[in-house]
């Protein structure tokens, strides 16, 4: 049985994914401008979780099925 996501669903993944995608942003050019090598690494490890977590929300998006 397929269910779908419903509109208020939809709409919260959505700003979701938005938020992730400034949180992706501000991690990538943070990490261009930091210059001690331990924030870099945090910043680095976020920016591949971020990218993880952007493409797991935007096949909510897409497919727009519940799981």
């Amino acid at each position: 049985m397929v269910k779908y996501l419903g509109l208020h669903e939809t709409l919260d993944v959505h700003e979701l994914l938005t938020f992730k995608n400034i949180c992706l942003t501000k991690s990538s050019t943070m990490s261009a401008l930091a210059q001690d090598e331990e924030l870099k690494t945090i910043l680095a490890t976020d920016v591949t979780a971020g990218q993880t977590h952007i493409a797991q929300l935007q096949t909510f998006i897409t497919n727009r099925e519940a799981e």
